[in-house]
């Protein structure tokens, strides 16, 4: 499927091509039509409203952007961590996994007033208990609302493992879903959620479909790391399940590139996708929560060489 833009929004039709091409058609749109505007980090943005992309992973198939490289096992440990029910960055650092501390040493800078380089606050993150307890806690994110979302009552609800029977016992529901938009609770985190809302869909041959939706998303940098987690997802589920997996849908609301990104975008733009890789799971663990990076198998990857570019706090 290719994605394909023109005055009136999007609209995908079934064309032969890369499947890749729906992500660089994206990039191309957002820098060709987007709305220029200051956004909450100050850094600005290049922003279309109303985004979509299908992926079919029933072959083994794996949406990793091949037009520069995507690091798929960091996105899969940070999967890993949002089923764990993780919410301090020092797990994540353990297992060399970065890219949530940006987040976090903003606010140790902003309080204390200490320029802290980011190795040195990582450091003392991961060997110090008390400083990681009091500076990596990132608020009531992902985790917390998947694994303990709060009720009025004080009950927490396990979304996951409420998702995970569900597709066992009650598959053509048309409720299997998760989401981490607690109004009550945004105040406290450290980024509102993104990646909001999954809901998944089992046909009545047994496939496993997920859709993803983003209320916001980094096109450079988030998004390729995004397909990468809600993928491994969708493979772990359909395990636990007996299920096989089958389509990924992706939607967006403000899809958008930081100008300064542009420049990274445009070089993405020249170069020609190259065939996406396979993605297995070598394990199949007793539950939802037994998983962990090595379980996962990536085979054919060849991506071109990856594109720096800073992260906007």
């Amino acid at each position: 499927m290719y994605a394909h833009y023109g005055s009136g929004g999007i609209e995908v039709v079934g064309q032969s091509g890369h499947p890749e091409g729906q992500y660089l058609d994206l990039m191309r749109h957002i820098l060709d039509n987007g709305d220029e505007r200051i956004d909450r980090t100050g850094v600005g943005t290049r922003s279309v409203f109303g985004a979509m992309a299908r992926f079919d992973l029933s072959d083994g198939t794996a949406p990793i952007i091949t037009t520069k490289r995507v690091y798929w096992k960091t996105s899969t440990k940070e999967m890993l961590w949002f089923l764990k029910g993780g919410t301090n960055i020092q797990d994540l650092l353990r297992d060399n996994v970065r890219i949530w501390s940006d987040w976090p040493l903003a606010t140790y800078r902003r309080e204390t007033g200490e320029n802290i380089d980011q190795e040195a606050f990582e450091r003392r993150i991961v060997e110090d208990d008390d400083f990681a307890a009091r500076w990596g806690e990132l608020g009531p994110v992902y985790g917390k609302q998947w694994r303990r979302w709060a009720g009025p009552d004080g009950q927490e609800h396990d979304q996951i493992a409420t998702l995970v029977e569900t597709l066992k016992t009650n598959p053509s529901s048309r409720r299997m879903l998760f989401h981490a938009w607690n109004v009550a609770e945004l105040g406290e985190m450290a980024l509102p959620p993104c990646h909001m809302v999954y809901q998944y869909h089992v046909t009545s041959d047994g496939r496993l479909n997920c859709l993803m939706f983003q209320r916001s998303v980094d096109a450079l940098l988030g998004l390729p790391f995004n397909w990468v987690g809600a993928t491994a997802l969708q493979l772990m589920l359909a395990q636990q399940a007996d299920l096989r997996p089958g389509e990924f849908v992706w939607m967006a609301g403000d899809a958008h590139l930081y100008f300064n990104h542009l420049d990274q975008a445009r070089e993405q733009l020249t170069r020609e996708p190259r065939p996406f890789p396979k993605m297995r799971l070598s394990r199949r663990p007793d539950s939802i929560d037994g998983y962990t990076i090595d379980d996962f198998e990536v085979e054919g990857y060849d991506p071109h060489p990856a594109i720096k570019a800073d992260v906007a706090v």
